[in-house]
């Protein structure tokens, strides 16, 4: 009981670039967005929340990515 063994080429998987490219450039914006919003003290994002919700939702956040916040 011999089997043939059939050598076989891998085949390279293609990336659609131009598929990908109008996303990454969305979630790039999106997260230069979020990093803005949490890097503010305060500004237009104080506008939403007069009693400093944004600030304390947002505290951690600066803390975590060394923002000086007091």
């Amino acid at each position: 009981m011999s089997q043939a063994h059939v050598a076989t080429t891998p085949t390279p998987i293609r990336v659609p670039v131009r598929e990908i490219v109008p996303w990454a450039v969305f979630v790039g914006l999106l997260a230069l967005a979020v990093l803005y919003f949490v890097s503010t003290e305060a500004g237009a994002v104080e506008l939403l929340a007069t009693d400093g919700l944004v600030h304390e939702f947002l505290h951690d956040g600066r803390h975590l990515l060394a923002f000086p916040c007091h």
